[in-house]
């Protein structure tokens, strides 16, 4: 057993990742960077976290036409549900045949993506994946992105996130 001084405050929180926007503008552009000569029909914007970067990459690749898949699974704590909820989904016909870019800002367990990009493929659209950060310690699913700026294992705070 390890003894604290009195006094001493001893936290259980996950250690952070802190991103900053000058940060995370340069991840974004490292991402698009490695995408230049990729062709995608549109992009798919995971809510609510792949929005911003999917509106970074978006300018940077000149891809104009995002749709759009609401997916609930972690709360706002970052506790799992049983399983990914989808509260909007593009209909199949708009995938059909589409080359598909899926943009989420991180893969924890994967669970997420992996069912949006299995929704992809039952609708016949070909799905390619890019998140920011990739954890792969915690990945529950097979495979793992296609594409990431940054392995961590980290809690991860985007700027972009109320209270942080």
């Amino acid at each position: 057993m390890t003894a604290y001084p009195v006094g001493m405050a001893v936290s259980t929180a996950p250690e952070r990742d802190i991103v900053g926007w000058d940060e995370l503008d340069r991840l974004m552009g490292d991402l698009a960077e490695r995408l230049v000569g990729a062709k995608f029909d549109l992009m798919l914007a995971i809510t609510r976290g792949g929005l911003v970067p999917a509106g970074m990459l978006a300018y940077r690749l000149r891809i104009r036409n995002i749709l759009v898949a609401a997916v609930e699974f972690y709360d706002d704590a970052g506790h799992p549900g049983p399983r990914p909820t989808f509260l909007q989904f593009p209909a199949d016909p708009l995938l059909r045949g589409q080359r598909i870019l899926v943009v989420d800002e991180v893969w924890d367990s994967g669970t997420t993506i992996h069912a949006v990009t299995e929704r992809i493929r039952q609708a016949g659209g070909y799905p390619t994946t890019v998140v920011v950060h990739y954890k792969p310690l915690h990945s529950v699913v097979p495979g793992k992105p296609d594409l990431y700026a940054v392995t961590t294992d980290q809690w991860v705070v985007y700027p972009f996130k109320a209270g942080g």
